[in-house]
């Protein structure tokens, strides 16, 4: 919250300035503080450790990515796409630490949301799908499954998907797997 109102007051100060250079005759300065301006408001809609993490993924560089989604403590208060993409990053890099139940919440979540890209929908469904095929909930896994398919339209992840079916049809059901905890005496 501290960096929303010193973006507020840098914008502010900056906006009066540029008007200030305006009215007193400074044209040239004038105009290069009106880029400065642009610039600062540009970050009232992006939210900088976002862009940092974007800027890593695109590197390549997986572990700086998340180490700047992991800085942003508070995603309430961005705006609601990249609100949804923080928790859908977030959820997917740190699947492993949170569990199951933490992983399942930030991706419906950022489901319920929006994710811009077919793509991003499609791997959330597909981890939603491994999740609830984890936990016994093959019908809801299968749902998950065909509507990650239906989404992946470059076939991006047609061999994880079928991988992924192949792993379901080994599992025990939700049934199966009370009846052998059941049996065993746990």
């Amino acid at each position: 919250m501290k960096s929303f109102f010193i973006k507020c007051a840098l914008a502010l100060a900056s906006l009066v300035f540029t008007i200030y250079l305006f009215s007193t005759g400074s044209w040239g300065w004038g105009i290069v503080f009106t880029l400065v301006t642009a610039f600062i408001g540009v970050f009232f809609f992006r939210h900088e450790r976002v862009i940092m993490a974007f800027y890593h993924m695109r590197l390549g560089n997986q572990d700086k990515a998340k180490i700047h989604f992991d800085k942003i403590t508070a995603p309430q208060f961005l705006p609601k796409k990249q609100q949804a993409y923080v928790l859908y990053m977030q959820a997917i890099f740190n699947s492993q630490e949170n569990g199951l139940q933490k992983t399942e919440q930030q991706l419906r979540k950022a489901l319920a949301m929006g994710l811009r890209a077919d793509h991003d929908n499609a791997i959330a469904r597909m981890h939603l799908a491994s999740i609830c095929a984890q936990t016994g909930r093959r019908p809801e896994a299968t749902q998950l499954l065909a509507e990650a398919k239906k989404m992946d339209k470059g076939g991006m992840l047609k061999e994880q998907i079928s991988m992924l079916q192949g792993q379901m049809k080994m599992m025990p059901s939700k049934n199966q797997m009370r009846m052998a905890q059941m049996q065993g005496g746990g």
